[in-house]
C-alpha cells in the first residue's frame, strides 16, 4: 500500500483551520519553514513522522486523525467525524443526512454484490 500524502495533507489543513491558525504559526511552533508546511499540506513533501506528531501535537488531534485515511482500521475516526457533522444539523437536515447515508449504503452494498459476482 502507498501512503496518500495528500490525503495526509488534507487532514492537517482541515484540522489547522478549525483550531483557527496559519501555516506560519505552525511552521513556528514545530520549528519548520513555512514553505515546508505548505508543502506538507498539499503532499509536495513526504511528511516525517517526528514532523507528522509535532503536527499532531501543536493542532491537538491524534495521529490516527491524520492517517485515517491511508489505514484501514480506522472507522473509529470516521464515525467521530460522522457524529462532528450531526452536531450543528437541526433535525430536518438529520433526518436529510440520514436518508441519503441510508441510500448510499443500499447502493454500495448492491454495487458490491455485482461486483463480487463479476469476480468470481
Amino acid at each position: 500500500m502507498e501512503v496518500d500524502y495528500k490525503a495526509i495533507g488534507q487532514r492537517i489543513k482541515i484540522a489547522r483551520i478549525k483550531k483557527g491558525v496559519t501555516q506560519e504559526a505552525v511552521a513556528d511552533l514545530i520549528d519548520i519553514t513555512p514553505a515546508h508546511m505548505s508543502n506538507v499540506e498539499t503532499g509536495k513533501t513526504k511528511v516525517s513522522l517526528p514532523t507528522l506528531i509535532a503536527i499532531a501535537n501543536a493542532l491537538s488531534v491524534s495521529v490516527d486523525t491524520l492517517l485515517c485515511d491511508n489505514v484501514i482500521a480506522s472507522k473509529i475516526v470516521f464515525e467521530r467525524e460522522a457524529k462532528d457533522i450531526f452536531s450543528d444539523c437541526d433535525e430536518y437536515e438529520v433526518r436529510f443526512l440520514v436518508d441519503l447515508m441510508k441510500s448510499a449504503k443500499i447502493a454500495f452494498r448492491k454495487d458490491k454484490d455485482i461486483r463480487n459476482q463479476f469476480q468470481k
